[in-house]
This record gives C-alpha cells, structure tokens and sequence, in this order.
C-alpha cells in the first residue's frame, strides 16, 4: 500500500467519502489510488473555483465534510475565493493539495510556491505530510479538524514522493468532537434582558438557530417578550417558506440597516456577530448599531444553539401558545413586464417542496424575502464571504448531498461568468439544478457602489468597465456548449412557464432572464 492509497482508503473510513477534484501530475498516483479503493465518490470540476465551492455547499447540505483534490501552489490559490467564503460559512473541508517530490522542491521548478502560506489564510490547520508513513496519520487528523466544533478547513499538502513510497496502513479518525453545549450563565443573562426590555431587544441569529427548530423557539419567545428576531445580511443556511418563522435580515444598505436596528437598547448574539457594514463608505458608520446600544453574546459558533435557545425559551416561559400569527404574501402567478416584483413572485410560486435556493443574485434579490416567506418549506443559502462566483459551484455540491431535492440557483450574469464551468460538472453529474442568470448587461451592484463610495458621475472608461455588453452574453448559448439546456425568456408568463418546465424535468437547466 503506497502512502496515496493509506489516504484514501482513511478518508474513506473516516466519512469523507465524496472528492471534488482538478488533478495535475503530482496527484496521480493518488488519482490512481480512487481506481483501487472502493467507496469515494469523484466529481471534477474544470476550475478549482468549482471545486472548492462545491465542497463548501456540501458541508452546509450534509453537515459532515467533502475533500477537494487541488495541484499544486496555483491550482490551491485558483480555489481560493471560495474557500474564503467557505471560511466565513464555517464550512469543513478537507484540502488535498499535491506538492513536488521533496527532492525535487529545491530546483525552483516553474510550479514551484509556498503551498502553506497560500494555505494558511483560508485554513485553520495546515500541515505538510514529511514521508509515506505520515500520511494516513495526517489524513485523519485533517479530517478531525474539518470535523470539529467549529468546524475547520484542512489543508493536507502530499509531497509526490510521500504518495509513491510504501505506507503502513489506515489511520484512524480520532473521535468526532462534540458540539458544545453553551453558557448557562449567557443563557441566563439573556433572559433577564428579555424580561426587563423585550421589546427594545433584538435577537439577531445565524448558523444552526436559523434550523427550523431554532426558528420556532425564536418565535415563541418572540412572541412572549415582545423581541425582534434578525437575521445577518447574509446567512450560511436558513429555513423558510409556509410554516416556518419569518424574519427580516439586516439590509444590505447603510441608510436602510440604520432605521431598522435604531430602537434596539440590547443586541443578542446567536452565533451572529455584532452587526457591521459590508464596505466603509464616506461620512457613514461601519458599525450599524445604534449609539449607547449593548451587545450580549449568547452562543458562538460551534456551541448548541438550539439547546440555548430551549433554555432560554424555558427561563422566560415561552410556549406554543405564544406564536402570534404571521401575515404572509399572497402568492399570485405574475404576468406582464420582468420586474424585480414580479421576477420575485414567479420565483416564490415555483419553488417546489423541500427545495434548496442557492442566492447570489445581489441586486436583483433583494427583494426575494417577503414572497418566498409563503412559497413551500425551503432553505436558502448565501454568500458569506462576499467573493462572488460562489452560487453555481456551491449548487453542485448541494445537489450531490441532497440527491432527492431541486437546487434553484439565482446569480446575476457577472457573477455568473466567473464560475461558468460549473454547468459542464452539473451536467456531467445529472444533478437536479435549475440555474436562473439575470441578464442585466452590467454590474449593477458595483454600479450602486459608485455613487455610494462618492466616486463621482462615471464617464466613459469607468462605464466600460461596469457594463456588460459588446458582445452580449448569451447564457443559453453557453450552456448548451457545457450539455445544459436553457432557454431565455423576456416576460413573467414565459417565465412561470420556464420555471415550471424547468422544476418538473431531471437533471440540470438554465433560464436567461432578459432585464
């Protein structure tokens, strides 16, 4: 057994049973080893960006981690952005980077980079196996780290060498860490903020509080203390649709986020951090809480939310019988003109039971939440760390972790095009996806983002680079290339059409919504 095959074969027993992967000649042999150990599924990606971001959706679906297989220094930074947003999700990973054979590092070979520092920014644990016998040890504490609460991204950098040589055997995983409890202490310091200012409290939620269990604690004692319950602008995973609690998120703009936290005397934090601003924008605050406001942290990433908030609902004696009802939109057909209201409404009266809503359609879907509040139970997944190009690749391995579930993506055509490759692994795989690019022919968020930094009236070169056009995108075109078929609508009737079709059929479909 070569030090390539005591790796899969302990990734295999470990749970990591599913690689995505862009392979070069340093990861050959354990390519070959995939040949010779049963039980891992491979998918490739023809970018590292899919890769690395189908990893990420995996993990939010699944909540155990996916490896990704990358080559070398390049190929690990080309899958960097998404692990960046793999990051801030709190995502596991488990990276498998090839190297150069260790005797070959030293001659400065064209490929030649410094694997670990480009490793340790998107990584919490970084470590580079030094011979063959090290490598199924390595292996499983990877797979520890991207297991443990929080969970990590791993990076296992496997010199070719250490592939090659003859191996001891499989190592195993050491125990899973437990998820921790929480602070009975924070539990109860809450409560009595609740119950001495409920009303001028803010309960503000991320991570698993946004389960829908989690949500439906939040509404019962939201509805006992009179509390307001947010989410963050964005958010790894959350439920919603018909039956579950609603909530606003934050906004997105300064000038809206800041009359929606102004009445807040105390900030509870589930998970959440203290609610800042996306950019620094002039004579605007980075902070978004308002003057003389106090911020209390209940759960931190990896600690049980859930638990915490049964505790806190028992403490303030909240029940079922506190749930106040919700006004929810009226869901009705669109017809005429595509606009973001009615784009949003055909959106929310097509999407099917227990489906997965990947959001990275910026501009355009802002206006998403208030109709697909009353659409059928969903979970809607975001961007978190902001670098774009994530919603098609993290559609892939959303699709891969949920097989029985419809993936609708929604991404605007800049973003779109930087991640464009995934639709070829969509296709390859057969996976339920419906991808909806809106066409707008500009980047209309960096538009916005124009006026608001005070950078002046654009003029013709800075207008250049924000539009989209000469030549047009034609997304159809572009996916049929990649073995997706599409179609492009320009009205709401055709629209409900095309998402009807496009729900009801197998495998993967785009729809170009012409704006």
């Amino acid at each position: 057994m070569n030090g390539a095959e005591s790796l899969v074969r302990t990734m295999v027993k470990g749970g990591v049973d599913v690689c995505f992967t862009n392979p070069g000649t340093s990861e050959m042999h354990f390519v070959a080893a995939l040949d010779r150990v049963p039980g891992m599924r491979c998918v490739l990606g023809l970018f590292e960006g899919v890769v690395t971001g189908a990893a990420d959706g995996y993990f939010r679906m699944k909540g155990t981690p996916a490896s990704t297989l990358l080559h070398l220094g390049p190929g690990l930074a080309n899958g960097l952005a998404n692990l960046h947003n793999a990051k801030k999700a709190n995502s596991g990973i488990v990276n498998i980077v090839g190297q150069h054979a260790v005797y070959h590092i030293g001659y400065n070979a064209p490929l030649t980079s410094d694997i670990e520092g480009l490793a340790r920014p998107m990584s919490s644990w970084v470590r580079t196996s030094p011979d063959a016998k090290s490598v199924a040890a390595d292996g499983a504490a990877a797979i520890a780290a991207a297991k443990s609460a929080p969970p990590q991204i791993a990076t296992l950098i496997l010199p070719a060498d250490t592939a090659w040589n003859e191996a001891d055997g499989i190592a195993e995983v050491p125990a899973e860490q437990q998820r921790a409890s929480y602070s009975p202490q924070a539990v109860e310091r809450a409560a009595r903020i609740l119950h001495g200012d409920g009303e001028g409290t803010l309960l503000l939620m991320t991570g698993s509080a946004l389960s829908e269990h989690g949500l439906a604690l939040a509404e019962r004692i939201a509805g006992k203390t009179g509390c307001t319950v947010m989410g963050p602008t964005f958010r790894p995973k959350m439920a919603r649709g018909r039956g579950r609690f609603s909530i606003d998120r934050i906004h997105y703009v300064i000038d809206q986020a800041l009359p929606m936290l102004a009445k807040f005397r105390h900030i509870v934090l589930v998970e959440s951090d203290d609610p800042v601003a996306f950019f620094a924008y002039p004579n605007k605050p980075s902070m978004l809480k308002p003057q003389g406001c106090e911020v209390h942290r209940m759960t931190s990433w990896g600690e049980n939310s859930v638990a915490a908030l049964e505790a806190l609902a028992g403490a303030v004696k909240a029940g079922a019988r506190d749930v106040k009802p919700q006004a929810l939109a009226e869901l009705v057909k669109p017809t005429g003109a595509l606009t973001f209201a009615s784009i949003a409404q055909a959106i929310a009266c097509a999407i099917p039971e227990n489906a997965i809503m990947v959001d990275e359609s910026l501009t355009t879907g802002r206006g998403f939440f208030p109709p697909t509040a009353a659409a059928a139970p969903h979970d809607w997944l975001q961007n978190m760390g902001g670098s774009i190009g994530f919603s098609t690749p993290l559609s892939i391995g959303a699709a891969i972790a949920c097989p029985d579930r419809k993936v609708i993506t929604m991404v605007g055509d800049g973003s779109a095009m930087y991640t464009i490759q995934s639709l070829w692994t969509q296709a390859r795989e057969n996976l339920g996806i419906v991808t909806i690019v809106f066409a707008n022919r500009i980047y209309q968020i960096l538009r916005g983002e124009f006026d608001n930094v005070g950078a002046g009236e654009p003029g013709q070169r800075a207008n250049d680079m924000l539009r989209l056009d000469r030549p047009t995108l034609d997304f159809v075109a572009l996916a049929k290339g990649m073995g997706v078929p599409g179609r492009a609508v320009a009205n709401a009737d055709e629209f409900n059409k095309a998402l009807a079709e496009a729900v009801a059929e197998p495998g993967p479909r785009l729809i170009e919504v012409q704006m």
